[in-house]
């Protein structure tokens, strides 16, 4: 196996083999059917660079000829009321399928929640999961800043006081076709998926969708996800750019705990196990002789090998996206609900959401699953088998959204294990960029939020104090100042 690939490989075999025996199929299960299937691709596509797999998005397709008529479709859209909403809810929702291929019959399944206030005037923020193939609306939406969380019950929903639609207009796209509610009537687009074509079809979406609501045209437009939508985000913004569609006003990208640079990933995950005491010295020590995390390295030594094996036994225990967060025991929902908490994460908090969007009811108030899919709905793909294409490092073009004048805020939950704060301080490294206002604390409710920095060409990098890999759902608080502020463009709060 290439070395490059060895930890994260390691890491999300370790989250394979918890869910096995939870019996439940997750987010974390994605990557590792990603790595697991996608070997021999790997070497051929990342020996191409980011610059070269972008210039060739023009040649994909003709994106004028993709723009279909929308007309009349927004109101049948519009959600009346979600089952087991509460009362009180002060803004309007809207989910449907919005065409991205009609020859082929691809349509992307979208929920838009407009701000809860002044949302004629705030921004609208995209929203985009990783895994690839996991769902927006059941991780992003319902389980981090979407303005709703499920009970455990399976049925109820309360309200999350730290939607992100306190502070603009929250859209979530599940991306590519295949992901849960998207589909295609092509079967064989699923053999296809990969960066480009997620790439692709999101851009003829927010083509289309724009359409479907003209109000929004012309509307600050920022691009947000984690994970493996550190390829996502950039290479959608880079798209926008690439074609110049003006009605999309692209202004900033935000990505959390995002894969962006296989090499620096890959070392950085193992040097903070050892910096959390999860890892012994003489592990930590072989892995930096034996191990080579580059790219275009040869094949790894047995060493090396013997190195992963002994952190894999390590951390098998653990939640590796939140090294220390409790394990969901439970394969099901309760009777009687417990009391729900925004602050405390629920660590089965996705079999009731699994459970809610399974619901009849709650799909057809969402018009969801027109077509009746032969599968039950699931956090992650069930359709897609194999990842076509993935460059290795998203620096450069995170280096050409910069000096387009595209903001770029990266963050961390500093709990996360399998992208954590030291591979993405290193990854950020490798852009050479100048210190323009130094580390410092930032603050929240009097107390440590995280730190962040800024660097020239307006590149943030915040931790978020006490968040894993999906920073919203363990932080909420945390995570709504945090975009709050790089929507406003304004500093995080000093001491």
């Amino acid at each position: 196996m290439k070395p490059s690939f060895i930890c994260l490989f390691f890491l999300l075999l370790l989250c394979f083999l918890h869910c096995l025996a939870s019996g439940a199929v997750r987010q974390r299960d994605a990557l590792n059917k990603f790595y697991f299937n996608n070997g021999a691709r790997r070497s051929s596509s990342s020996s191409s660079s980011s610059s070269s797999w972008a210039s060739s998005l023009l040649s994909v397709f003709g994106l004028k000829s993709k723009v279909y008529n929308n007309s009349m479709l927004k109101e049948g859209d519009k959600v009346v009321r979600l089952p087991g909403q509460p009362e009180g809810v002060n803004f309007d929702q809207y989910a449907g399928y919005v065409t991205v291929d009609r020859a082929n019959g691809r349509a992307l399944f979208y929920y838009f929640v407009e701000a809860a206030k002044n949302s004629g005037s705030n921004p609208i923020v995209l929203w985009l999961n990783g895994g690839p193939g996991c769902s927006s609306l059941g991780y992003g939406a319902m389980e981090e800043l979407g303005p709703f969380r499920v009970m455990s019950d399976g049925k109820t929903l309360y309200r999350n006081p730290y939607a992100w639609n306190e502070v603009a207009n929250v859209l979530f796209l599940e991306s590519p076709a295949g992901v849960v509610f998207s589909y295609s009537n092509t079967t064989s687009d699923y053999a296809r998926s990969g960066d480009r074509r997620t790439a692709t079809d999101a851009l003829v979406f927010l083509v289309n969708w724009f359409e479907r609501f003209p109000e929004y045209k012309g509307r600050d437009f920022f691009i947000t996800g984690e994970s493996y939508a550190g390829h996502y985000v950039p290479q959608l913004a880079h798209a926008i750019l690439t074609h110049k569609y003006r009605l999309i006003n692209l202004k900033g990208i935000a990505i959390g705990n995002a894969v962006i640079n296989k090499e620096t990933d890959s070392k950085g995950a193992f040097d903070y196990f050892w910096t959390h005491a999860l890892i012994a010295d003489e592990t930590i020590r072989a892995i930096h002789k034996f191990c080579n995390f580059s790219s275009d390295a040869p094949w790894t030594a047995p060493e090396c090998d013997r190195a992963i094996d002994e952190a894999n036994l390590a951390v098998e225990e653990l939640d590796v996206y939140n090294i220390y967060a409790p394990l969901c025991f439970s394969s099901g929902v309760t009777v009687t609900p417990k009391l729900p908490s925004s602050e405390n994460f629920d660590p089965c908090t996705s079999n009731y959401v699994e459970s809610y969007l399974n619901n009849l009811e709650v799909q057809k108030a969402l018009h969801a699953n027109i077509t009746k899919l032969n599968y039950t709905w699931s956090g992650c793909s069930q359709v897609i088998p194999s990842w076509s294409d993935q460059p290795p490092t998203m620096l450069p073009i995170i280096h050409e959204l910069l000096s387009n004048g595209i903001k770029v805020l990266k963050y961390s939950g500093d709990f996360d294990g399998v992208v954590p704060v030291t591979s993405t301080r290193c990854s950020l490294k490798k852009l050479k960029l100048k210190v323009k206002a130094p580390w410092r604390a930032w603050m929240l409710n009097s107390e440590v939020g995280g730190y962040t920095v800024v660097y020239d060409h307006n590149l943030t990098f915040t931790t978020v104090r006490g968040a894993g890999h999906k920073v919203p759902s363990y932080q909420p608080a945390r995570a709504l100042e945090m975009i709050k502020s790089f929507l406003q463009g304004l500093h995080l709060p000093a001491i």
